[in-house]
């Protein structure tokens, strides 16, 4: 399967230059991450893909958005590939507020409030990527799918750190990552 980060949100805008929690929940694109999610869908297009998985965030389904148009495909919406939730923007749109906006995605299935309440633990997001991870091996057509995700999900699933528009092939069947450096700098292990 391919996972493929969200494009550039309001929210990656602005705490790239400030490193600041800007208080933006459920951010959309900025035009650059509209550009990268069309980029995404011309370079994914000939991928033989039939199954495109998102996130319920606004950002990924807009990224997904431009693929399923070109490939006739309906998003699928995941919440268990959401982003880790630390900042503001991993406050996402109620359920009701995203069937409105988004008439052509089936969102019956996703509770109204899909996101945690408060901050997820790391081994929370890796439980999270094991179990989805699981899913996806059991279905034959795996390669066939697109999961259009998040920094915090895909570094869970692969161990990668991937920037808005980047995407990255993973293999269910094969052993999740070990040891994954969620921050920068981590202090030694006490001994």
């Amino acid at each position: 399967m391919i996972l493929l980060r969200h494009g550039q949100s309001e929210f990656n805008l602005r705490f790239t230059a400030t490193k600041r929690d800007p208080g933006i929940p459920d951010p959309m694109l900025t035009p650059l991450g509209q550009a990268q999610a069309e980029e995404a869908a011309e370079a994914l297009a000939d991928e033989g893909l039939r199954r495109i998985i998102a996130s319920p965030y606004t950002r990924a389904l807009q990224t997904a958005a431009p693929l399923a148009r070109r490939l006739g495909i309906p998003v699928h919406v995941v919440p268990t590939v959401r982003e880790r939730y630390a900042f503001s923007c991993d406050i996402g749109s109620p359920c009701s507020q995203l069937a409105l906006a988004w008439p052509e995605v089936d969102f019956r299935h996703v509770d109204e409030v899909w996101w945690p309440a408060i901050e997820e633990p790391d081994h929370q997001v890796e439980a999270r990527a094991a179990l989805f991870r699981a899913e996806m091996a059991a279905l034959p057509d795996w390669r066939d799918t697109l999961v259009v995700s998040h920094w915090g999900f895909i570094l869970a699933m692969t161990g990668e750190r991937l920037m808005n528009g980047q995407w990255v092939r993973c293999d269910p069947n094969a052993p999740a990552p070990r040891d994954i450096l969620w921050r920068q700098y981590q202090p030694p292990a006490k001994r």
